[in-house]
């Protein structure tokens, strides 16, 4: 009996984002602008505070902006070349370089500064030193207690998030698995090949929903899942479902979280599919536009009086949240009709499944 092989995929490795250091990555230039701006209203407030007849003292302003900005740059470029050294360091160790970091390097410009620009007798010079000492270590506790607190909220984000992945790769749709146990078995005695088929299908599902240590695997992996999941569909529907397959070369290795489309091409079925007597298309298109990859999903929209309606928004809503922890701002999940056509969007960052590749 000719029957298709039960391919086992290997299991990739997933690239991580980011680390698991507390502290954001400042070699980023959007971590340096953040740290920029923020260091410089805070200047402006201690200007401000510190004017005696006018709004602002702008001599007063200009030197403090220039020593706090040098002293933000040097210790984030610091922080920056010793990261991984950092990162494998306990909290309160890390915490203790950063600060002593910052401590050394405020330090180092408050005498170059006071020897040059103002010259002062000894102990009140020290005691200029130690007030902008003692302000730098306040500071920097305060900002490095929302990093740990922001790092701490996205650990729970992400576990959140991993586990409703979890709980939604163990949900396969009841009616879904009835119909395929029964179309499996009116196929037995008629066509034992495609039954089999059926079943190896139908087995490949099972272990996909059990597979959870997975965070991103390869678009190709994912299709044919969806594929699989599709030809049980086909052999319950028959002439009512037909499929467009429309996915651009080369696109194999992007990186997906598991069970990202295979809920889509569901939501597809029972929503606008199966409430249709005369069935329609499903059509499933990926592409790559730039460093951006997309992939639709279009079926028909049907009737009110049908009893469907635009898609489970549960799944949209829970595929959403998982696509914003792994890949952030750039990752989008969109849905919209036009025409009678049901489509959703969703837009994936370029980037391979293997963790050793290079994106485009």
């Amino acid at each position: 009996m000719a029957a298709r092989q039960n391919r086992e995929t290997p299991a990739r490795e997933a690239p991580v984002s980011d680390s698991d250091f507390y502290v954001p990555d400042l070699c980023r230039v959007r971590a340096v602008f953040m740290l920029v701006v923020t260091s410089e209203l805070l200047v402006l407030v201690l200007s401000i505070v510190q004017a005696q007849s006018h709004w602002i003292d702008w001599n007063y302003f200009g030197l403090l902006s220039l020593f706090v900005q040098w002293t933000v740059l040097t210790s984030a470029a610091l922080i920056c070349l010793l990261r991984r050294w950092l990162s494998g360091l306990n909290v309160p160790r890390a915490t203790a370089v950063i600060v002593a970091i910052v401590l050394l390097d405020v330090l180092a410009f408050s005498l170059f500064a006071d020897s040059v620009l103002n010259p002062r007798p000894g102990v009140e010079a020290w005691q200029g030193v130690a007030k902008k000492l003692l302000l730098a270590l306040l500071i920097t506790l305060m900002v490095l207690r929302y990093f740990y607190l922001q790092f701490q909220w996205q650990q729970q984000r992400e576990s959140e998030m991993q586990a409703r992945l979890t709980a939604l790769q163990a949900r396969i749709h009841p009616h879904f698995l009835f119909n395929s146990m029964n179309t499996i078995a009116s196929l037995i005695s008629v066509n034992p090949e495609r039954a089999e088929d059926a079943v190896l299908d139908l087995s490949e599902l099972f272990r996909a929903s059990l597979r959870n240590g997975d965070r991103l695997i390869a678009l190709a992996d994912e299709l044919d899942l969806c594929r699989r999941y599709l030809a049980i569909e086909k052999l319950r529907l028959e002439d009512r479902l037909t499929l467009d397959w429309h996915i651009e070369d080369g696109l194999d290795q992007q990186a997906i979280p598991p069970l990202t489309l295979q809920p889509l091409v569901e939501n597809a079925i029972y929503h606008g599919i199966q409430p249709r007597p005369n069935g329609g298309t499903v059509k499933v298109e990926g592409y790559r536009k730039g460093p951006f990859v997309y992939l639709m999903v279009q079926n028909p929209r049907p009737a009110p009086d049908q009893g469907g309606h635009d898609g489970n928004r549960m799944a949209l809503a829970n595929i959403q949240s998982r696509l914003h922890a792994l890949f952030g701002e750039p990752a989008v999940l969109k849905h919209s009709h036009q025409n009678d056509i049901y489509t959703v969007t969703v837009r994936l960052p370029w980037q391979k499944a293997s963790g050793n590749a290079n994106p485009g």
